[in-house]
């Protein structure tokens, strides 16, 4: 988050010096942990062993421009497979409504924590107002999220009427004596305030910066059921359907069931290689065989026992003209569009994609026509694309074209191909 040195030293009550003592292990209440942007990279940076939380930034919207973060889906999951809770936010510079719901629309729907988990708004500059804040904060709150008001006390007291947002919303406070490491709080400078959740003491947790936080009521517990994720609820029926999933055979895995990657899951059917921006995500089943299901968006075989099914409400109209595809790894539109029989432009339009070299692993792109299914082929080290397209029965052009390869002479040892 941005960084600002908030002035004034507010003593700390008698409640709050409690909390400074240490706390179980098993306690969210007490609990240290990291919020994440993307100088932190791909997997995201922790202090301490005893971090138990993170909170990645899916993005940030400014009063209609977004700059959404490439490094949110791989922070979630890294943080999840070491065991820890992920938590999201949103860099939120809006004004009114309008925005509100302009931001909302474009983020809610790329949130990747469970279900229940926290989605902060970070509001630490702009002209925000109070019916904006509340309407975009029951916005999350209605869609199944936490939802959590982040800031700095001084900023939010003179632009919004804070004590009646936090008579609705816990509030996620920051306010650091300086800029030294601070691994601890120092309750000196607690910004005092009702329902205050995470109190975010520095920004120099270690040497070389990251934001400290502290969590004071066991808020960053929710969405987590004895450390692990809870199921998603995606759905009006979705709370029937996860009872029913529990109890659905793997075997029984049809067309039209929603799975999701295991974090354990280490090769597709083919033995290639998952990569990890893959593991936690849901897809739609589309097609099964024998043992091994074809997941859509990725158009990818994986082994039964690799998923958890989330869903088995069936989809209507599952190979209809307007489908969703993932970004991998290496992708390019213009292999997209030679994928799937359209256009750059095409894909430009439908997903508002104004720089057409600006796509992410993880990317969700709605897509028109019937997608090829190929299978992939991992480099090894020696070869080049030459002797890979006389092994695999086809020609450099197409491996270039399918696979979004610009220069024939650039591959790597490891890079999945597709063919």
């Amino acid at each position: 988050m941005n960084k600002k040195k908030l002035l004034g030293v507010v003593a700390l009550a008698t409640l709050f010096l409690s909390l400074a003592t240490p706390m179980t292990a098993q306690a969210a209440k007490g609990d240290h942990g990291v919020d994440w942007a993307k100088y932190q990279g791909a997997n995201g940076v922790f202090g301490y062993p005893h971090d138990k939380f993170a909170i990645a930034q899916v993005g940030g919207y400014y009063n209609g421009y977004f700059a959404d973060q490439w490094t949110y889906p791989t922070q979630v999951q890294y943080a999840i497979a070491q065991g820890k809770r992920a938590h999201t936010y949103i860099y939120a510079r809006f004004s009114n409504k309008y925005e509100a719901d302009q931001m909302l629309d474009h983020y809610l729907p790329k949130v990747q924590t469970p279900k229940k988990s926290i989605v902060a708004l970070d509001v630490e500059d702009g002209t925000p107002n109070t019916e904006a804040v509340l309407y975009a904060l029951d916005r999350v709150e209605k869609a199944g999220y936490t939802a959590v008001l982040y800031g700095y006390k001084n900023f939010l007291l003179n632009h919004v009427d804070l004590a009646r947002i936090a008579k609705q919303y816990p509030l996620w406070l920051g306010e650091y004596p300086d800029y030294n490491v601070t691994p601890e709080p120092n309750y000196n400078y607690f910004p005092s305030f009702d329902n205050i959740g995470i109190f975010q003491f520095t920004s120099t947790y270690i040497a070389g910066g990251l934001d400290g936080n502290i969590d004071l009521t066991g808020l960053t517990d929710v969405g987590y059921k004895n450390g692990n994720a809870e199921k998603p609820v995606t759905k009006p029926n979705a709370v029937q359907q996860g009872i029913i999933a529990d109890n659905t055979p793997k075997k029984d895995i049809t067309a039209g069931y929603t799975v999701k990657v295991n974090f354990s899951a280490k090769t597709w059917s083919t033995g290639q290689e998952i990569p990890a921006w893959v593991k936690g995500n849901s897809y739609e089943v589309i097609q099964t065989s024998g043992n091994k299901v074809l997941l859509g968006g990725i158009m990818s075989w994986i082994d039964r026992s690799n998923v958890e099914i989330l869903s088995t409400a069936k989809q209507n109209n599952t190979q209809a003209t307007s489908n969703t595809y993932t970004v991998r790894s290496g992708d390019s539109l213009s292999a997209i569009a030679a994928r799937f029989g359209t256009t750059v432009s095409a894909l430009q339009s439908a997903n508002n994609i104004r720089n057409a070299n600006l796509i992410y692993p993880g990317q969700v792109l709605k897509v028109s026509g019937q997608p090829t299914i190929m299978s992939v082929y991992t480099v090894r080290s020696g070869d080049n694309l030459s002797t890979i397209a006389s092994r695999l029965g086809t020609t450099v052009s197409h491996l270039q074209s399918v696979n979004g390869i610009r220069n024939a002479n650039l591959i790597y040892a490891g890079q999945t191909l597709r063919y």
